[in-house]
């Protein structure tokens, strides 16, 4: 019985003796945590989508401690994540524009091979040199970018991506995925849109699609304040010159260039006949 409670007494002396030391220890070696890192991790979304270039939330906010990074990064949280993480460091926040994504591509093009592999539109590149759609720059409409939004912002409708810029962040996490760099950002409030990007020349556009530019020049002569030039067969707005007149829109052959804010349904726009 004795053997017993020695050794009750000695495991517990030994648990208080390692116990103090390992409370010392913490002290001794504790890492200093700012105060701040938590507010400024609270001031985000927390939907670590990368936008900002780092690879969440909480290491953005780190850099931005350290002095790393800028405040005003997080395209999620736009103006109001600034607007608290510069409060937070006691700074005051730039103004930011918001982005969103912005398919440059609106289909009606023709097909030179059928596909009937992983739905996915990195996998179609690898069928036939460059995918299965004639138009070697248009969406392929596999749905690679929905796969990777967070936001539920992009989906494919009728073969081609849409964007629903009420519900994009900017994050561009679909034009990182996107294998033929059809995605770009652009402003919210952008009038002038052209979704095509496509620089073949006319007669091979006419001939494999319904709605891509045909580098016609039409728009770049009725601009009078030379916002709208064709640049290797593709007709490309010029934003800090632009005043949304509307007069390329009006005079484009194919209907092409919209004259509204991206929040248009761009299927209700015509396509020209062949």
């Amino acid at each position: 019985m004795k053997e017993i409670l020695y050794a009750v007494l000695v495991l517990g002396i030994m648990g208080a003796v390692f116990g103090a030391v390992l409370a010392i220890a913490s002290k001794v070696f504790a890492v200093k945590t700012d105060e701040r890192l938590p507010k400024l991790i609270e001031a985000l979304p927390g939907a670590n989508c990368g936008g900002c270039g780092f690879a969440g939330c909480q290491a953005y906010a780190q850099a931005v401690l350290e002095g790393r990074a800028e405040i005003g990064l997080c395209v999620a949280g736009g103006q109001a994540s600034a607007d608290r993480m510069a409060a937070v460091m006691g700074v005051t926040a730039a103004k930011t524009e918001r982005v969103v994504a912005m398919v440059r591509c609106r289909g009606h093009h023709t097909a030179k091979a059928r596909y009937d592999g992983i739905h996915d539109c990195r996998s179609a590149m690898f069928v036939g040199g460059n995918g299965p759609s004639a138009c070697p720059s248009g969406c392929l409409g596999f749905g690679s970018c929905v796969s990777v939004c967070r936001f539920d912002a992009i989906h494919v409708v009728d073969g081609v991506a849409k964007v629903d810029p009420e519900k994009c962040t900017g994050c561009l996490q679909c034009a990182a995925v996107c294998p033929r760099k059809v995605i770009v950002p652009v402003s919210y409030d952008a009038d002038i849109v052209i979704a095509c990007s496509n620089h073949e020349r006319g007669a091979y556009t006419r001939r494999e699609c319904d709605m891509g530019c045909v580098g016609c020049h039409l728009c770049e002569k009725q601009c009078e304040f030379d916002a709208i030039h064709v640049v290797n067969n593709l007709a490309v707005v010029d934003y800090s010159k632009c005043v949304s007149c509307g007069r390329c829109a009006a005079v484009c052959p194919r209907k092409l260039i919209s004259d509204s804010n991206l929040r248009q349904d761009m299927d209700a726009v015509p396509a020209m006949p062949r």
